[in-house]
């Protein structure tokens, strides 16, 4: 809870003034609704992240806005404020040291071990997919290290994230020419074709193989009924706060097959919860 003071505007230039009051009040809804923790820091950027909409909508203040969302929810209204406030920036290859990690050591053992017990549903879920980059890439290394075999397997990849306006971006697919900096040349001349100057999309393969799904992950009950050989959960888990991010943890570590893989932001970290998790490399950790 912020501290209280004085409900004078703030002042932050061509910037719509918004009081303590009503900074607490939506701080308060977007952390109930979302597990989104919004402290003093991010006053400024509510506001640049908000104005637009409420210019548009035609509320004079955050307090009309508000008592909107309250007296009149809906999944549309709240998903444009998900949308307005989140950050959805990420890029193909983003911490590469995890995808070395996956494609060289983890898928290998995983896939060996399904097939001792003649099992080939191999499950992946990238929990914070964001505009694409992370799951169509997990993909691509799955059919590298498949190869031939790849139709074989039940090999598809849920992708979910609790912005809408990210998720479609990631199903059209197509990306700049600057997020493939760090992907290897030969996988995105194989992966990707190229439909204007600068952009490319995803190949139809890639696509079909990926599952785009909104979740928010403060649900209470997660709804999937088999459990997961690795999770990527990266760089979501920082606007959380302590109480928010033990419940997270707790829910991937129930959906994580025993020895499964849950790998997170380089910026995060889980370590108290090492009863759950024994710790690998920096941000990876596997279920115990």
């Amino acid at each position: 809870m912020l501290e209280k003071k004085p409900d004078a505007p703030a002042k932050f230039g061509a910037l719509m003034a918004i009081t303590d009051a009503e900074f607490e009040k939506l701080s308060t809804l977007i952390y109930r609704h979302f597990g989104i923790h919004l402290t003093e820091a991010k006053r400024g950027l509510l506001v640049r992240r908000l104005q637009n909409l409420l210019t548009s909508l035609e509320f004079k203040s955050f307090a009309e806005y508000y008592d909107h969302l309250v007296k009149h929810p809906s999944d549309a209204k709240f998903t444009e404020l998900v949308n307005r406030i989140t950050t959805n920036y990420t890029f193909f290859n983003r911490e590469p040291a995890h995808f070395e990690y996956f494609s060289e050591k983890a898928l290998p053992e995983i896939i060996n071990n399904h097939l001792s017990h003649n099992n080939r549903d191999l499950r992946i879920w990238c929990a914070a997919a964001s505009t694409g980059e992370e799951p169509y890439m997990l993909s691509i290394l799955m059919m590298e290290a498949l190869g031939g075999n790849f139709g074989l397997w039940d090999s598809g990849i849920l992708a979910t994230d609790i912005s809408e306006k990210a998720l479609t971006k990631a199903k059209i697919g197509r990306y700049n020419e600057d997020e493939f900096q760090n992907m290897p040349k030969h996988l995105k001349e194989k992966y990707f074709q190229k439909v204007s100057p600068g952009v490319f999309e995803v190949v139809q393969k890639v696509k079909s193989d990926v599952t785009f799904r909104r979740f928010n992950l403060i649900n209470p009950t997660y709804p999937f009924k088999k459990p997961f050989d690795v999770i990527f959960c990266r760089n979501v888990m920082i606007y959380f706060d302590e109480e928010t991010k033990v419940k997270v943890v707790h829910s991937l570590h129930k959906c994580l097959s025993p020895g499964g893989y849950l790998f997170i932001g380089h910026s995060e970290s889980i370590m108290r919860h090492a009863t759950l998790f024994k710790y690998v490399m920096p941000a990876l950790y596997r279920k115990i």
